[in-house]
């Protein structure tokens, strides 16, 4: 019996849009596999703004007419309607996002719906579709990202004039004011803008038309297409444009970047809320409390997003792997290409939203982080180029004040505990202004060098902050 119907299942012919040379269905475990619908669903909008496009160039071009040109047209917005309701079905033994909008379009308005796909294959369509998707996520992804440099101005702008230890090596190593160390997230993410803003210049490039891999031989319009959906214009290989994935890497390059630089970030915080430091105190509705312990007040956002770096990493590495040794042109691999691009971007907006949020409710202790800057020998390099600037070569001076820090290790001491005469043993050069470049506010102010921590040009690169983003607004 299951013999007899496996034999009459073989029979029946594939009804798939694409399946008139199968004597035989799909079978529904390939069907499982090979679904994307589950996830390019997403593109619906994209899939048919590119369709509009297309349908209004065949008819330009005479290759439907303005009849069923506007039929497809009325179709198109009917079936964009019902998915925004709510109200389509998709299918997965349709597989992708194309085929579905596709077979339902044809379903409604009959054969001028199947004339929609002349001259172009699903290989340049998913490009165009992915490219118009990210190239709109871009334009999102930066004001998250503005969105995030402003809370860290407004902090900068709350603390100005507050002197905290800046590290290396995890170590105190010199006196900043706290407002210095937020702009350099600010800095980090202005890279990041500008490198989302590349990415899209060399995305911007319209792949239809490319068709399979070798172009049509129906006299179609690619450019008009292009300058309708406001690319820059067209890919020049019909070959590379049917098997690049090279815009999506560097959009997941991107959002890399995005997510460890909130890494970084989000390792600061937990550090510094932790009461081994008590540096900073985030606000308890961005803080969850232990299940056991009830003193805790822990701070999992920042751990999450640490920990979501390694999502938004492998969505790098995976997609990195499927493009490797792919021969030209299309390979279903390429489908895998979504899944990645999509996780990854979904990861980082999350991060950014939250991010800003939970910066514009945390706190400072200013008190706390004036004290930190008091031990360590800090102004030890001031000690050194003040040296300097009594003549004496840079490797004598910092020979010449660790000797001065090894006396003061030895008595349990600070640089600041000494007195003149001790100073002088170590180097005559030393004289009563000396006093001036150990104290903690004299080495902040006296770091005037462009992109210093002096307040002078704290405050000129905060201006500039703040001016930049009112621009961008």
């Amino acid at each position: 019996m299951g013999q007899a119907q496996d034999s009459g299942a073989k029979t029946k012919k594939s009804a798939k849009l694409w399946g008139g040379r199968f004597s035989e269905t799909t079978a529904a475990s390939v069907e499982s596999f090979t679904e994307s619908i589950s996830y390019d669903r997403r593109l619906y909008r994209h899939d048919i703004m590119g369709s509009k496009a297309h349908a209004r160039m065949l008819a330009r071009q005479n290759l439907i007419t303005d009849q069923e040109r506007d039929a497809i047209l009325q179709g198109l917005d009917d079936i964009l309607a019902d998915i925004e309701a709510g109200t389509f079905v998709f299918s997965p033994e349709l597989e992708d996002v194309h085929m579905n909008i596709e077979k339902a379009l044809t379903d409604r308005i009959g054969d001028a719906g199947a004339k929609l796909h002349t001259a172009r294959s699903r290989n340049d369509q998913i490009s165009l579709d992915l490219r118009l998707y990210l190239r709109d996520e871009a334009a999102e992804l930066d004001r998250l990202l503005q969105g995030t440099q402003r809370a860290f101005v407004a902090l900068a702008r709350t603390y100005l004039g507050v002197v905290m230890p800046g590290y290396t090596h995890m170590q105190r190593a010199q006196p900043v004011l706290l407002s210095h160390h937020l702009l350099a997230y600010y800095e980090m993410f202005s890279r990041d803008r500008s490198r989302l803003k590349d990415c899209v210049r060399r995305m911007n490039l319209s792949p239809l038309g490319a068709a399979a891999m070798a172009g049509t031989g129906l006299p179609i319009d690619r450019e008009s297409v292009a300058e309708e959906l406001h690319f820059d214009g067209v890919t020049a290989n019909s070959m590379d444009s049917s098997g690049d994935r090279d815009f999506a890497l560097e959009f997941v390059f991107v959002l890399n970047l995005i997510q460890l630089h909130l890494s970084r970030l989000a390792e600061e915080l937990v550090l510094w809320s932790s009461k081994e430091f008590s540096f900073v105190d985030i606000g308890d509705r961005y803080c969850t409390g232990s299940s056991i312990m009830p003193q805790k007040k822990n701070p999992d956002i920042p751990e999450l997003i640490r920990g979501k770096t390694g999502r938004v990493t492998g969505a790098l590495v995976s997609l990195l792997m499927t493009i490797k040794g792919l021969p030209l042109t299309y390979n279903r691999d390429l489908q895998e290409d979504k899944e990645p691009v999509f996780d990854a971007l979904d990861t980082v907006k999350a991060g950014l939203t939250i991010t800003a949020e939970l910066l514009h409710n945390t706190t400072f202790h200013t008190k706390k982080l004036q004290q930190a800057t008091r031990g360590g020998f800090m102004t030890a390099t001031d000690l050194a180029d003040y040296l300097v600037r009594k003549n004496i070569p840079f490797r004598k001076a910092h020979s010449i004040v660790g000797g001065v820090v090894a006396h003061c290790q030895q008595r349990g001491i600070e640089l600041t505990d000494l007195d003149l005469d001790e100073l002088r043993k170590f180097s005559p050069a030393i004289e009563q202004d000396i006093f001036n470049v150990l104290s903690v506010e004299g080495s902040v102010n006296s770091r005037i060098s462009t992109g210093g921590t002096a307040q002078i040009q704290v405050e000129r690169a905060l201006e500039i902050a703040e001016q930049q983003l009112e621009k961008d607004s």
